[in-house]
């Protein structure tokens, strides 16, 4: 026998409004936000700001009571207006050789992979990502095969950045001794296609009154944005990485599909007339090793030709495996043999070793576990059940 419900007298709850979180903010934003709030005067908001500032990203904290030095009346009225929250951590695990790997949850469905590697950088880095999913389809790397979601804002990246602190107890910010020096734009995403939220975060982070990681330990990766090269040594100051992988445009039209809109020549000339490029300020290519595909004698003399005269170091990274690939990362000695034709074309050109490959953290690998759960699913639901 049914049942009906009557729900014609049911009242929707009202959804509590959402609060904007400061831990975002420029420190322009920030005083402009505590105005418009009525929470302070114009007169004091950027004097409000820097204290706040300090509290936020200096001390991390979470709580506007613990805000000491701030009137009891004005913490009530921020604790009010706004929010400190962190993002949910879905999952935080961590490799046999220390590598952390967190999913982030930054809204319903909306989810982002964060590694930490230590002893990377002065002491270790941060990978983190910029989008959630990604547009660009390289063929060998698992990131690509999710679909592009959303641009991630300036709040969410400088969250990933003080999630990693929570978890490593770095508040406040140490000035020596510190377990994260470098910030690494080489998670989720093409950093390029959200430079505007890139370019904020990093002033966040390198604020010396804040999280003070120098703009020369923050690189941004790009698979080759050309237009917004410029833009990006201009804005952010950062260290530039390029993820080449190939040596030709064929060859490279089918690992970086991005080659096809910017090809090698235009992103050559790109990276010639990067703002403050130097000695000092090489910049970073990204070389996965890949068996059969790029990794011959023939294809490093290529990239010692292609790279002639541009401040550079080739990093070369041991293709990382993923469920469904079908790319092998080519053999030590294969790899050692690539090294030593860079090295004698006058390139530093460092092996990477795979970090986190167990909880699939390496380099090429990051890829949200909700989708990889939700596609797990599908394919159940795909499977018809058989009653027995």
């Amino acid at each position: 026998m049914g049942v009906t419900l009557d729900l014609s007298r049911a009242t929707a709850r009202p959804l509590a409004p959402v609060k904007p979180n400061l831990c975002g903010l420029t420190r322009a934003e920030l005083a402009a936000a505590l105005v418009a709030a009525d929470v302070v005067p114009l007169a004091k908001a950027k004097m409000r700001a820097t204290q706040l500032w300090r509290w936020i990203h200096h001390y991390g904290v979470t709580d506007f009571e613990r805000m000491t030095d701030v009137a009891k009346e004005t913490r009530a009225a921020l604790a009010e207006a706004f929010s400190l929250t962190r993002p949910e951590i879905v999952e935080r695990q961590v490799s046999k050789d220390g590598t952390r790997k967190y999913l982030i949850r930054l809204g319903p469905r909306i989810e982002v992979e964060t590694v930490y590697i230590p002893d990377v950088g002065r002491a270790g880095a941060l990978c983190v990502s910029s989008q959630v999913g990604c547009t660009l389809n390289c063929t060998f790397c698992h990131t690509g095969t999710q679909a592009l979601v959303r641009n991630l804002t300036a709040s969410e990246i400088v969250a990933q950045v003080q999630v990693a602190r929570d978890d490593l107890e770095e508040w406040p910010s140490p000035k020596e001794d510190r377990r994260l020096t470098n910030i690494v734009f080489m998670g989720m995403g093409e950093p390029l296609y959200n430079l505007d939220n890139v370019a904020a975060s990093i002033d966040i982070i390198s604020d010396n009154e804040g999280i003070a990681i120098s703009r020369r330990r923050i690189t941004v990766s790009t698979s080759g944005v050309v237009p917004q090269l410029h833009d990006l040594g201009e804005n952010s100051q950062a260290m530039l990485a390029i993820s080449l992988h190939a040596t030709n445009d064929t060859l490279r039209d089918v690992l970086v599909p991005l080659n096809k809109k910017y090809p090698l020549a235009d992103l050559m000339a790109g990276i010639r007339a990067y703002p403050g490029l130097s000695n000092a300020r090489r910049v970073t290519f990204e070389y996965v090793m890949l068996k059969g595909v790029n990794d011959t004698p023939a294809e490093a003399k290529a990239l010692v030709q292609l790279l002639k005269g541009i401040p550079a170091k080739i990093n070369l990274i041991p293709f990382n495996p993923w469920p469904g690939t079908e790319y092998e990362c080519s053999s030590w000695s294969t790899i050692e043999a690539f090294a030593a034709i860079l090295n004698k074309g006058g390139y530093a050109s460092p092996i990477r070793t795979p970090r986190g490959r167990d909880i699939l953290a390496a380099c090429g690998q990051l890829r949200s576990e909700s989708e990889k759960l939700r596609a797990s699913a599908r394919r159940k639901v795909a499977v018809p059940l058989i009653d027995g």
